[in-house]
């Protein structure tokens, strides 16, 4: 690619790179060891999420190197800049989990903001954690400069006594203990071996879910989001990222040609397809909302209804990301969903390629199971299912994959913040039948819609699994198992029923018709909403506060600002 074909006249960095005013601007890149001729060619924002908080990000400063030496060998001038994570896994079953969605809009706001202060022309945008994915696409579309998205890749499985493990299998163990299963020795070994490398947690959670998405909707490149973090390949699916994004702002691709309504439902379609985290059901709408396009839960689950569940991955199945990769990656997932009418072939990708032209040349693979011909799945609805009712008007999610029964009705067991119910769970002091309820954790209520997987995997490894069903209006993670509904809205802290309920009450959850219903009527619901008084949360001051003072309903994303639909001016056009 050479740069000279790239005219300045349109791009954001000739406010700060050209004519005599920009003089003192230019200084600084001087100082910085750039070239006249560096400075004169497009600027390219690396942005990573690279910190020492764990795994899944350790290797992205390292894999930044890469993308900068694909831009420049394009001539592209690369800046490099890192951003925040909070990782869920560690924030998980205590107050810092308030922190993880709060960090999805931090992530966002300071690409963001960072690009638009430096007028840099495109974005290679690198993220591991679970919403550092979702984040980084969101900038991306905010801004609508070319821009290509890369995930930091999978950790390897670790290995248990001949067994293959992951970090969910660690969250179980620990109910294992509190019952006796397992002594503290057997405890010690698990959590030393279940986290053998860098990379995000290795079955189809959350980050791997996203990932698989980052591919569907476009914004990667082919292949680049299956591979393992430990794997050297990772350079190269690296370096001709930032390659390619040059040739994007020459064609002038951008993410938003890229991101459309079908490109969406494609996403949502992959999510179903592998068995995913029902949190895509809170970012796709996200991510949507950036571009102006009204995308909710509801749009989200009417996609999952019609899409099959074929990729054989845990929590609900037996393999990880590692070996889908190994077996043929997201392109032989996509190219089956495709061959049988379960994707748009016709969007735009970063290749400048359509997805089908992308899937050309993709062959199936027959010797292996770990992805199943969409003609021939696991269930023909797929793994993750959205629910309506009274008790939820504004929608719910459930990930169904693996589970064998789709139907619970039990007397309501309340509880007003995961400790209590964690507390409860850990004296064993909730009844078989029940339906646990953890309400006033949606994004306002918490402030922050809180993930459940310390309580629901110590009811897992207590056996409890499929003899007790929880529902919340906070979330589960990637990892959860079980009868577990999350996104329940309205959430308690604007008056939605969940707030509603009293102990005793009689839920029924119905996955295969896709109800959630208390046995109240409208006008017991009414008089207990004239009873029923707003409570304040303990944080009254900080970021937390200042989200929960803007945050909008789980529905459509979770969303803390108006989104495209409402701009004057595009960042990409200044």
């Amino acid at each position: 690619m050479d740069s000279k074909v790239i005219s300045k006249a349109k791009l954001p960095s000739r406010h700060v790179t050209e004519g005599p005013a920009r003089a003192p601007h230019r200084s600084y890149l001087y100082a910085m060891g750039l070239s006249a001729a560096e400075i004169a060619q497009p600027l390219v924002g690396v942005a990573s999420c690279w910190n020492e908080a764990a795994p899944c990000n350790i290797s992205l400063m390292r894999q930044a190197q890469a993308v900068k030496k694909g831009v420049a060998a394009a001539n592209g001038t690369p800046r490099e800049f890192c951003t925040i994570t909070v990782t869920d896994g560690i924030a998980m079953g205590h107050q810092g989990m308030k922190s993880s969605l709060v960090s999805r809009e931090v992530i966002a706001d300071s690409v963001e903001l960072t690009m638009r202060g430096h007028c840099y022309d495109a974005l290679v945008g690198l993220a591991g954690c679970d919403k550092s994915l979702p984040g980084m696409m969101m900038a991306m579309v905010r801004l609508n400069v070319p821009s290509i998205f890369i995930y930091g890749g999978s950790i390897l499985p670790g290995s248990y006594r001949g067994r293959q493990i992951t970090v969910q299998d660690v969250f179980e163990a620990v109910g294992q203990h509190s019952v006796g299963s397992i002594s503290d020795e057997d405890l010690l070994e698990i959590e030393q071996v279940a986290c053998p490398s860098a990379g995000s947690c290795g079955a189809q959670f959350t980050a791997n879910t996203m990932a698989t998405v980052a591919e569907a909707i476009g914004l990667a490149l082919p292949y680049s989001c299956g591979a393992p973090a430990s794997y050297e390949m990772r350079d190269r699916f690296n370096f001709a990222s930032g390659e390619k994004v040059m040739e994007l702002i020459a064609k002038n691709i951008r993410p938003r040609d890229i991101v459309t309504r079908k490109a969406l439902e494609n996403a949502a379609a992959v999510v179903s397809a592998t068995g995913g985290s029902t949190n895509a059901a809170l970012h796709l709408p996200a991510i949507a909302h950036e571009c102006g396009i009204e995308f909710d839960l509801f749009d989200v689950a009417e996609i999952f209804a019609r899409t099959p569940y074929i990729a054989d991955l845990k929590p609900g199945g037996k393999y990880v990301a590692k070996d889908m990769f190994e077996v043929g990656g997201i392109p032989l997932l996509m190219k089956t969903m495709l061959d049988h009418g379960y994707l748009h072939g016709d969007c735009l990708t970063v290749t400048g390629r359509t997805l089908a032209e992308n899937m050309e040349h993709v062959t199936w693979n027959e010797h292996q199971d770990v992805v199943r011909p969409a003609n021939k799945p696991i269930t023909a609805t797929g793994g993750v299912v959205g629910l309506r009712g009274n008790l939820a008007p504004d929608g719910a999610i459930v990930k169904v994959a693996g589970m064998s029964a789709l139907q619970f009705s039990g007397p309501a067991r309340c509880f007003d913040s995961e400790e209590e119910c964690f507390e409860a769970v850990a004296k064993r002091e909730y009844r078989e039948g029940e339906v646990l309820v953890i309400r006033y954790e949606g994004p306002r209520g918490g402030p922050g819609m809180r993930e459940m997987l310390s309580t629901t995997a110590a009811l897992y490894g207590q056996g409890m699994g499929s003899k007790v069903a929880l529902i919340t209006d906070g979330r589960f993670s990637g990892a959860t198992r079980g009868f577990c509904i999350g996104h329940v809205g309205p959430e308690a802290a604007v008056g939605g029923p969940i707030g509603l309920l009293e102990d005793g009450d009689v839920i029924t959850i119905d996955a295969e018709e896709g109800t959630l219903e208390v046995a109240l009527s409208d006008k017991e619901l009414a008089a207990r909403a004239k009873k029923w008084k707003p409570r304040e949360t303990d944080y009254q001051s900080g970021a937390i506060w200042k989200y929960g003072q803007s945050v909008g309903p789980a529905r459509h994303g979770a969303v803390t600002h108006p989104g495209g639909a409402k701009e004057t001016h595009c960042y990409a056009d200044i």
